[in-house]
């Protein structure tokens, strides 16, 4: 919705996959500390990786200690080429944006919150995973209501596509006003 508004998006899933990538740091890195068994077909298995991780704490911290300062390095890389451009607004999706206390970088935060069964219940029906993997993913993040008190502008993504389009684009006419 944002970028028919005109943002230019850097999502974070993006540079996930790209510092993933068979002979880049990342896949090295990821490879070297939880082995091959990460990999399917050449590439790093992300949902294999997932269950790994998500069940270990230790290991979750591991696996975001290599991952997140590649991605971190990654999306500033895309910021930089988009200000180039002369992008007005530039909006960087990411998804564990407070857990990693990265929100003191932005000037602006948007949330898309819904309320946490939601969010199990999505992961369930439209990722289909078994609701004890939603779960366990839900519970390794801050919890959404802590989310939503931190966040500058609050998007309540539970309603209609139209009242979330309604909220997408008050936020955004304050967002771009203050860019501009």
């Amino acid at each position: 919705m944002l970028r028919e508004l005109g943002a230019e998006i850097i999502d974070a899933d993006e540079a996930t996959h790209a510092v993933y990538e068979p002979g880049s740091l990342g896949f090295d890195a990821v490879v070297r500390e939880f082995g091959r068994g990460v990999v399917t077909g050449g590439r790093i298995d992300r949902a294999r990786l997932g269950e790994l991780v998500f069940r270990n704490a230790d290991a979750r911290h591991q696996l975001n200690s290599i991952v997140h300062p590649l991605v971190r390095d990654w999306m500033a890389q895309k910021t930089a080429e988009a200000a180039e451009r002369g992008a007005n607004v530039v909006v960087q999706d990411v998804p564990l944006l407070f857990e990693n206390g990265l929100e003191r970088l932005f000037s602006s935060v948007v949330l898309a919150y819904v309320p946490e069964e939601v969010q199990i219940e999505r992961l369930v029906s439209g990722r289909g995973l078994a609701p004890e993997r939603a779960r366990a993913i839900v519970a390794a993040q801050m919890p959404i209501e802590e989310k939503r008190g931190r966040a500058h502008h609050v998007i309540d993504n539970s309603g209609t596509r139209e009242e979330t389009r309604a909220q997408v684009r008050s936020a955004w006419e304050k967002i771009a006003g203050d860019a501009a």
